[in-house]
């Protein structure tokens, strides 16, 4: 059941609906319900969302907000995002408290990986 007053449900554009849900079904085990051909809801739980079809992204350069993952293995989750297809746009770099990369998925929407764990090799 949903918390009265905390973040529920996120929204994106996707210009190709098949890919995305292809990328994140292959790399975050997310499962889809279609809901007509031009919007496929995902379930992430804690969070739930939404792809809708458009020609537009959301990235941080634009001002737009990140959806950041977190990971217990943040190099294993790196090397999925690339084999699924996503592009590596910012490198993994350390900060206080611990590591993150950003990538695009295919429909071009600027996400992020954190982990606590500082990996040796990176």
């Amino acid at each position: 059941m949903p918390v009265s007053d905390t973040p529920n449900y996120i929204e994106y554009a996707a210009k190709d609906l098949n890919a995305t849900k292809a990328f994140f079904t292959q790399v975050f085990g997310w499962i889809f319900t279609d809901y007509g051909p031009e919007y496929t809801a995902f379930s992430a739980p804690p969070l739930d969302g939404g792809f809708y079809a458009a020609d537009m992204q959301s990235s941080t350069a634009q001002g737009g907000a990140l959806l950041v993952f977190y990971s217990d293995d943040i190099l294993a989750t790196q090397a999925r995002v690339e084999q699924h297809g996503g592009i590596i746009i910012k490198a993994l770099f350390e900060f206080p408290g611990g590591c993150r990369f950003h990538f695009i998925e295919p429909s071009g929407n600027e996400f992020a990986v954190w982990s606590e764990s500082v990996p040796a090799s990176h």
